[in-house]
């Protein structure tokens, strides 16, 4: 039987060896099992949570006065609020024209009508297919936007012919409201461009005057 080797003792802990600090400084490293030193959780940077920036963050949104449902109770589709939308700004624009003499009220109106025509064109537009499918939006549209100026318009041409300035019986009375919105409403299809005001004012004169026997 061979011999037995002697046990090895482990050796004892020596003063040679400082035994672990309990609190790291800020360059102590601590060992890992991989052999990579890592910094004390204490020292390390801390770490962003997501969300955002500061002084980046949007305000809330303002709070509605009233809820969607709401408003679905009370118009049951969308065409119907547009309606009614639609019906409550609706506002004659040429009414409140009044130079004095009926060709500069002719005037005056080519130039507003010239002002807001971007704005009704591209409505129209927008609205343009649903129109041909809800008669009620349809009729608010006309309420809204083109029977308040023909109102106005035929006030402005009636208020002439009491001045004498234009015969009442004249035949060209009756269509200058067609006149007005057909060259609004034609310029963007045959031109692509709108009907500013200096281009309705030159219509106005070029074509609607003479008719009417004004200068």
């Amino acid at each position: 039987m061979p011999p037995l080797e002697p046990l090895t003792r482990p050796r004892p802990w020596t003063s040679s060896v400082s035994p672990p600090r309990s609190v790291a400084s800020s360059d102590d490293t601590v060992p890992h099992a991989s052999g990579t030193h890592l910094r004390p959780a204490a020292h390390r940077a801390p770490r962003r949570r997501p969300g955002p920036r500061p002084g980046r963050r949007r305000p809330p949104a303002p709070r509605p006065l009233c809820s969607k449902s709401t408003l679905y109770r009370q118009w049951r589709t969308k065409p119907q609020f547009v309606a009614a939308a639609l019906r409550s700004s609706g506002r004659a624009r040429f009414a409140l024209i009044d130079t004095g003499t009926l060709a500069g009220d002719l005037r005056e109106a080519a130039r507003c009508a010239g002002e807001w025509s971007p704005g009704d064109a591209t409505l129209f537009q927008a609205l343009g297919h649903a129109v041909l499918q809800d008669r009620e939006l349809a009729q608010a549209l006309r309420e809204a936007l083109v029977d308040p100026e023909i109102a106005a318009l035929e006030g402005i041409l009636r208020r002439g012919a009491e001045r004498g300035e234009v015969d009442a019986d004249n035949p060209a009375l009756e269509y200058v409201p067609a006149q007005f919105f057909g060259v609004l409403r034609a310029r963007p299809v045959l031109e692509g461009r709108n009907a500013d005001p200096d281009y309705v004012l030159r219509f106005v004169e070029a074509a609607v005057l003479p008719a009417l026997g004004l200068e």
